[in-house]
C-alpha cells in the first residue's frame, strides 16, 4: 500500500497522496445557507487527504432540499467558503467543491416563497427529507420549463463563477443519488417529449449543457463528475441503464473532464 501515499499528478496539481475525502452532507451551515465556523475546523482537521471533495452544495435558493446545507450563491457564502479554502490550503490540502441541484428532492418549506420543487418532469418522488420539523415526505414537483432550464443552467455557470472566487482548486458536478442531473437520466423520473426527454442521447443533454457551463469557467482538468448508474437512492430506476449511463460517460469523455 505504499503507493497510496506517494504523490499523484492531477491535471495541472500535484496531490501530495492518493486518498481522497468523499463528500458528505453535515446539514451544519447556518438557516441562510452559509458554512458555519465549525466548517472550517472541520475540513481543516482533513486536509492532510490528497484531495477533498466537500459536501453538496446548492448552486441557488431553488436548488435546496435539505434544511442547513451549504450554498455558494451569495457573498455571504462565498465568504465563508474562502475562510474553509483558505484553512485547507494554510495545511497543504487541496479541496474541490461539489455543486448541487436537488431538482425534486425538496420540500416547499425550504424553498423560496413556498415553491414547488422542480424537475424534468412532474413526477413525485417516493423519498424523504428532513425539515425544521424533523423528516418529511418530499413535495409535489412542476416540470422545468425551457426558459426554467436555461435559468438552471446559468446558476451552474453563476456557482462555478463564485466557487472559483471563493479560492476552490476546482469542482465536481453532482450528477448522482437522485438529485436533479440523475433525474434527467433515468426514465423513471424524465418524461419528457422534447430534446431534454425520450432517447438516451436527449436525457443526456443536460447533464451535457451543466458540463459545459462549468467547463467554460474552470477549464478541463478541474471538473469532476459524479454518477450512480445502479444507484436506486430517492426512487431513482430506468429502462436500461447500460444505454443511459453508457450515452452519458461516452459524452463526458469527449469532454476530457478532470474525473469521472
Amino acid at each position: 500500500m505504499r503507493s497510496l501515499f506517494e504523490p499523484v499528478l492531477f491535471g495541472p496539481m500535484v496531490l501530495r497522496n492518493r486518498v481522497f475525502m468523499a463528500p458528505l452532507t453535515r446539514n451544519r451551515a447556518n438557516a441562510d445557507g452559509v458554512p458555519s465556523e465549525l466548517a472550517v475546523q472541520y475540513y481543516a482537521q482533513r486536509a492532510s487527504a490528497g484531495l477533498i471533495i466537500t459536501e453538496a452544495t446548492q448552486i441557488s435558493p431553488m436548488g435546496k432540499g435539505y434544511i442547513n446545507t451549504p450554498g455558494i450563491h451569495s457573498p455571504e457564502q462565498i465568504v465563508a467558503w474562502r475562510r474553509i479554502v483558505d484553512a485547507v490550503h494554510e495545511n497543504c490540502g487541496r479541496i474541490f467543491l461539489q455543486l448541487w441541484h436537488v431538482g425534486r428532492i425538496s420540500h416547499s418549506s425550504l424553498l423560496p416563497n413556498n415553491a414547488h420543487p422542480v424537475a424534468p418532469s412532474a413526477i413525485r418522488a417516493d423519498s424523504q427529507t428532513f425539515i425544521a420539523t424533523g423528516r418529511a415526505q418530499v413535495s409535489e414537483p412542476v416540470g422545468l420549463t425551457r426558459v426554467g432550464i436555461k435559468e438552471t443552467l446559468a446558476d451552474y455557470r453563476s456557482a462555478a463563477h463564485n466557487a472559483k472566487e471563493a479560492g476552490f482548486d476546482g469542482v465536481e458536478i453532482h450528477a448522482a443519488n437522485g438529485y436533479l442531473i440523475d433525474q434527467f437520466l433515468h426514465t423513471g423520473s424524465n418524461q419528457r417529449r422534447d430534446l431534454y426527454g425520450g432517447s438516451a442521447l436527449n436525457r443526456v443533454r443536460f447533464l451535457a449543457e451543466v458540463t459545459e457551463e462549468v467547463l467554460g469557467v474552470w477549464g478541463e482538468k478541474r471538473v469532476g463528475v459524479r454518477v450512480s448508474p445502479t444507484g436506486t437512492f430517492n426512487d431513482m430506476h430506468d429502462e436500461n441503464l447500460t444505454e443511459t449511463f453508457s450515452a452519458a460517460i461516452e459524452l463526458l469523455n469527449n469532454y476530457r473532464i478532470g474525473y469521472l
